[in-house]
C-alpha cells in the first residue's frame, strides 16, 4: 500500500529556544510579564480575577502606557492575560462589612503564580508551554460575542440574556481556527514560498466561497464583507501575542463602526493592501501548528521523523516536497553520526525493498538518502548488489561515486529499474514534463525496449506502460507502450491462473 499523503506539507521550524525568545518578545505578553513582576500585596481584585478598576491607572502607568482610557484597557487585558497563564495566582474574593452594616464590593487578593519563575528558570518548552496558554486565551476573546449594547442584553432581574447574542462559541471558534488553518497552508504553499502576506479578503473568500462558484453573487460577498470585518477585529486582537503581522483595514473603507463601504466606492481597486494584509509569524506557524494537533490534524514539521526507524523516515517524506524531505533525511543521519553511516545506510536498503504498492517511492527516496550519506556509505551499499531490488539502484550509486569493479548490470535488471524509476516519479506526481523526459529518456536508451519490458517481472510494469503510453509524444512509441501494457496484464492474469 502507498504511504498515506499528510494533508498538509511538513512545516519547517526554528529551534525552541528562538521559538520562546519570540514568546517572550510578543507585546502583550511582555506586558503580562511585567504586571506579574510589579503586582504586590497591595493588588485587588475583582470577583472575575480582573485588577480593580481604581488600580488600572498605576498599572498603566507602570507599563509605561497613559492612564486614558486605551492605557487602562492594555493594562486590563495584560493583566487577563497573567492570570490566564499561571504569572498571577488569585484567591477568591470574599465579601466584606462595614461597622456600620454596608457591604464593600468583593475583592480578592493576588500571588505571583509558579509559571512566572519558570520564565527566567525553565526551558524553552516551557516558556513555549506558557505562550500556548496565553495564545488559547486570546483566541477565546477573540472568538468572543461583539457587544454593541450590553445594557439591552441585561433582565429586569439583572441576568443576562445570552440567547440574544446569536452567538454559537463552538462555530465561532471553528471559523477562526479554520481561517488560521487556510493561512497556515497558504504560508506552507509552494516549498513556503507563499510566506508573504495574504490579502484579508482572498482569507475571507477562502471560507465563505463555495469552490465550484464560478462569480459570486450578491449574497456571498456580503458574507464575505462581514468575515472581513469580524477578522479585521480578530487579527487585531491576535497580532500583539505575536502569532500574525497585521495590517489592519483601512478606517476610509468604514462607513461606519462594523460596517464597510462598497469596494468601489472612493477606494483605489487595484491596491488590496487597504482591505488588509496578514501573515503568519514563525511563532505563529507553531502555534497553529500545536491547536491543530490538539485537535487531532495531521500537520508534520521537519525533524519529526529524526529519531525514528528508516522504515518511518522513509514512508513519512514519501509525499513531501523535495526540500522539506532532504532536510529530513539530512537530520535523521545527523543523529546517527560519522561512524553510524554504514549501519544507517544498511538500514535505509532494507527498509527500501518490497512488492507493495509505495516500494518504488521509499527506494527513490533511499537513493536520495544514500546520496546524502556520502561515500562512506559504499560497503551497505556493495553488499546489496547481487539483491534484485536493489541491485540497479547500488550500481547507480556506485557509479556516481565513481567506485571500481561495479559488475555491468544485466538486461533484467536494467529493465526492472527502469519500470521501478518510473513507477516511483508516477506515485510522487511529479512536473509531467519531467516524468514525460524520464519516460522518454529511458524507453529510448534500449532499441527494442517495449518489445521487452513487459515481460518484466515487477508489480507496476503493467501499469508503468500504460502511463508510457499516455505521456510519451512519440505515437508510434506510445502504441507500442499500450500493446506492451496489454500483453504485461495478459502476462500477470495467465500467472494469477496458474497460482
Amino acid at each position: 500500500m502507498s504511504a498515506e499523503r499528510p494533508i498538509l506539507p511538513p512545516v519547517r521550524l526554528p529551534a525552541e529556544a528562538e521559538l520562546a525568545r519570540e514568546a517572550l518578545a510578543a507585546p502583550l505578553f511582555v506586558r503580562a510579564v511585567k504586571l506579574a513582576r510589579w503586582a504586590g500585596p497591595d493588588a485587588r481584585v475583582g470577583a472575575g480575577g480582573e485588577l480593580v478598576e481604581a488600580q488600572l491607572p498605576a498599572a498603566a502607568e507602570h507599563l509605561g502606557l497613559s492612564a486614558d482610557e486605551d492605557g487602562a484597557a492594555y493594562a486590563s487585558e495584560a493583566w487577563r492575560l497573567a492570570v490566564d497563564t499561571g504569572l498571577l495566582d488569585v484567591t477568591d474574593p470574599e465579601d466584606g462589612e462595614h461597622p456600620d452594616g454596608t457591604e464593600d464590593e468583593a475583592e480578592g487578593t493576588v500571588t505571583a503564580g509558579e509559571n512566572l519563575a519558570l520564565l527566567t528558570s525553565g526551558s524553552p518548552q516551557d516558556v513555549l508551554s506558557i505562550w500556548l496558554d496565553g495564545l488559547d486565551a486570546v483566541h477565546a476573546d477573540a472568538t468572543a460575542p461583539v457587544l454593541d449594547d450590553f445594557a439591552d442584553l441585561v433582565g429586569e432581574d439583572g441576568s443576562i440574556d445570552f440567547d440574544a447574542l446569536d452567538w454559537d462559541p463552538e462555530a465561532e471558534a471553528e471559523f477562526l481556527d479554520g481561517v488560521l488553518g487556510n493561512l497556515y497552508l497558504l504560508t506552507l504553499a509552494d516549498n513556503g514560498a507563499g510566506d508573504g502576506p495574504v490579502p484579508l479578503p482572498a482569507l475571507a473568500a477562502s471560507m465563505i466561497v463555495p469552490d465550484d462558484m464560478g462569480e459570486p453573487t450578491d449574497d456571498i460577498l456580503e458574507q464575505v464583507s462581514e468575515a472581513m470585518m469580524r477578522l479585521d477585529d480578530q487579527f487585531r486582537l491576535l497580532e500583539p501575542i505575536g502569532i500574525v503581522e497585521y495590517q489592519p483595514v483601512d478606517e476610509a473603507l468604514m462607513v461606519e463602526e462594523g460596517e464597510t463601504a462598497d469596494a468601489s466606492a472612493g477606494a483605489d481597486e487595484e491596491d488590496v493592501t487597504r482591505y488588509g494584509m496578514v501573515r503568519l509569524t514563525p511563532l505563529g506557524l507553531y502555534g497553529v501548528r500545536a491547536r491543530m494537533l490538539e485537535a487531532g490534524v495531521d500537520a508534520p514539521a521537519v525533524g519529526d521523523l529524526a529519531g525514528k526507524g528508516a522504515d518511518a523516515l522513509l514512508d513519512g517524506i514519501a509525499h513531501y516536497p523535495e526540500a522539506a524531505a532532504r532536510a529530513e533525511i539530512q537530520l535523521w543521519l545527523a543523529g546517527r553520526g560519522a561512524e553510524g553511516t554504514v549501519p544507517a545506510a544498511a538500514e535505509l536498503l532494507a527498509a527500501a525493498r518490497g512488492t507493495d504498492e509505495g516500494a518504488p517511492l521509499r527506494r527513490l527516496h533511499c537513493q536520495q538518502a544514500l546520496a546524502l550519506a556520502g561515500a562512506e556509505a559504499e560497503p551497505a551499499v556493495r553488499a546489496v548488489l547481487g539483491d534484485q531490488e536493489l541491485g540497479g539502484l547500488a550500481r547507480v550509486w556506485l557509479a556516481e561515486h565513481g567506485a571500481s569493479d561495479v559488475p555491468a548490470p544485466t538486461e533484467t535488471m536494467i529493465f526492472w529499474l527502469a519500470i521501478d524509476t518510473i513507477a516511483a516519479q508516477l506515485d510522487a506526481d511529479g512536473e509531467l514534463d519531467e516524468l514525460q523526459g524520464l519516460i522518454e529518456g529511458l524507453s529510448a536508451q534500449h532499441s527494442g525496449f517495449f518489445d521487452e519490458v513487459w515481460r518484466v517481472d515487477h508489480p507496476a510494469t503493467a501499469d508503468v506502460l500504460e502511463a508510457m503510453g499516455r505521456l510519451h509524444s512519440d505515437k508510434k512509441a506510445a502504441k507500442d507502450a499500450r500493446k506492451a501494457a496489454f500483453k504485461a496484464r495478459s502476462r500477470a492474469g495467465a500467472e494469477e491462473e496458474r497460482a
